[in-house]
């Protein structure tokens, strides 16, 4: 059960992101083709695999991870039909289209195949880290692998004593001769870690040189391939690399987390990539693009509940109205979650690619558009999240006792998307990093032209009195301490969130109204747009007394007063 958001995602390319005003090449031909094509792909080869990845999912062995039957011959499909490399840079194999293309292709192939997915995910990440940090010989001997598919790439920051806390890192790495490192020490929590669908892989690892400072400042980054490459670029000698484990998970079966080792023999090699201690640096090029990415997770998820839920309401009849017997889409409640649950899965559409538009626009020369999407990251990496994980539970909600019951696939999405406000960054740490780094850009600035724009177009006297809100508490926490700040950060970010969401959906319903096209999708978004503004937004002008409000009442008790 998937059907391609085709005409979703062109409409927001069209009319949230303006692709066409970044991009010549991004013609309306190219764009039905890319979306059209990649909508057929991922229904014919990934989707199909959903399931089973979630019932059987990924096995270790001795000899490493075994992905289920089907998933290698579908990567091969991936690879072979270039999905991999439209927004990969074009000096390096890629295409060189703009991100905000390459995602909506990532949207689809995660709506089909979430777990799956976080393959390319993770590439793409391995790709930006090199292509802004890589000497010219990494980036002539990996991207081109890379920026296919052929061999993939995964993030390897966190360890057992080292969590958030990245400056915790113990991996070590010792001078080996030839500009080479010695790499010694385990990591956890590495999606894609190992698998049997590719040739390669190549580990991004944050290690320690001898000497360094402690804490972030004592960082480097390292490529670590799983096979040493012979002088032909082919790979060779297997690199001391062992998969201890994977774990055991609530959901995204088809993902293995793995555990690795690095070194147990002495002969895990590695080079450094970009200069010694520029680790961390290096490491949140790649952070920044997986939370945008993650962020993307949640509208994956929050479209494919959805699609089920309402498939299932309309087929399901139970009750009576009228005098009738009737299926379920026809009550009121449940009509109420189902629009609550397209207007959310389309906001977090809108705030995501429109985040991604301005990464565009910033790469493209805007500096306002590179200051916009720091600002913005937060935003997409919790708020998307977070409402993919209440759409993917309404969508239970809406099969009832069914929802439940694993057969109808509603609990996969609920447990899959149970995970993406909490890796890459904790939705807790994407607030703070909103009322900490981001609320002080340019000393409030970069908030305020943002909110100053919105509230240029906002409509909704709603709306604009949540802008203003917004205004009111950031101009609040640019003055206040650091525990005040951080108690207010997570209803600050929600109501920052649906403001600029109630924004971009009040501009969609208008241009909806206006557009010509297929009728049912155009009245469905202009329902949604004025759900969202009408229902939802108000909603987050309740959350002004939490975030105004001091941390002195979260420390009113000491911490064994919890447990009494």
């Amino acid at each position: 059960m998937f059907t391609p958001a085709t005409a979703e995602q062109r409409f927001v390319l069209d009319h949230i992101v303006r692709l066409s005003e970044i991009s010549a090449e991004a013609t309306p031909d190219l764009l039905d083709a890319v979306l059209d094509g990649a909508g057929q792909f991922a229904a014919g080869e990934w989707a199909p695999l959903e399931r089973l990845g979630d019932t059987e999912g990924a096995r270790w062995t001795e000899q490493g991870v075994t992905m289920p039957e089907g998933f290698a011959a579908a990567y091969r499909a991936y690879v072979e039909g270039g999905w991999g490399t439209i927004g990969s840079p074009a000096e390096h194999g890629g295409q060189g289209l703009p991100v905000s293309l390459s995602i909506a292709v990532l949207e689809t192939l995660g709506t089909a195949n979430m777990g799956f997915c976080l393959c390319p995910v993770l590439t793409v990440g391995a790709v930006e880290a090199l292509h802004h940090h890589g000497s010219p010989e990494q980036q002539a001997t990996y991207l081109p692998k890379l920026a296919t598919g052929e061999w993939t790439g995964t993030m390897n920051l966190t360890e057992p004593q080292a969590g958030s806390d990245v400056g915790a890192v113990k991996t070590k790495a010792e001078p080996a001769g030839d500009g080479k490192w010695k790499i010694k020490g385990t990591k956890i929590y590495i999606s894609f870690g190992d698998h049997d669908m590719a040739d390669n892989i190549v580990h991004l690892v944050l290690a320690r040189t001898p000497g360094a400072p402690a804490g972030t400042k004592g960082l480097s980054l390292f490529l670590v391939p799983k096979f040493r490459l012979r002088d032909d670029g082919t790979p060779g000698d297997f690199n001391d690399i062992k998969v201890v484990s994977i774990e055991h998970k609530m959901g995204l079966h088809a993902s293995p987390t793995c555990v690795l080792s690095f070194g147990d023999n002495d002969d895990c090699i590695g080079e450094l990539i970009g200069p010694e201690l520029g680790g961390i640096r290096a490491m949140f090029t790649m952070m920044n693009n997986a939370r945008l990415n993650v962020g993307l997770q949640g509208v994956q998820v929050a479209e494919r509940a959805t699609q089920r839920a309402v498939a299932y309401a309309r087929e399901r009849v139970q009750g009576y109205r009228g005098g009738a017997p009737t299926a379920i889409i026809e009550h009121p409640d449940v009509r109420r979650m189902l629009l609550r649950m397209k207007a959310q899965t389309q906001a977090a559409r809108a705030l995501v690619y429109y985040a991604f538009g301005q990464l565009d626009r910033g790469r493209a020369g805007d500096a306002e558009a590179d200051k916009r999407v720091e600002l913005l990251t937060p935003l997409a990496k919790a708020h998307a999240t977070d409402l993919g994980s209440e759409v993917a539970s309404l969508g239970v909600q809406v099969h009832g006792g069914m929802g439940y019951i694993e057969e109808t696939g509603a609990a996969q999405h609920f447990r899959d998307a149970r995970i993406t406000p909490i890796y890459e960054g904790t939705n807790g740490i994407q607030a703070a990093d909103l009322v900490g780094r981001k609320l002080s850009m340019d000393n409030g600035a970069t908030l305020l032209g943002l909110l100053a724009d919105m509230r240029a177009d906002a409509e909704d006297a709603g709306l604009r009195a949540l802008i203003d809100a917004c205004e009111d508490v950031g101009r609040n926490l640019l003055g206040s301490d650091a525990d005040d700040r951080l108690a207010a950060s997570y209803p600050f970010l929600t109501m920052l969130s649906v403001a600029v969401c109630g924004w971009l959906m009040e501009k969609s319903g208008r241009l909806a109204a206006q557009s010509d096209g297929e009728p049912g999708f155009l009245k469905m978004k202009q329902a949604a747009a004025r759900f969202y503004v009408e229902q939802i937004v108000p909603e987050a002008l309740g959350l002004r007394a939490a975030a105004m409000a001091k941390a002195a009442v979260l420390y009113a008790v000491e911490a064994e007063a919890f447990a009494a």
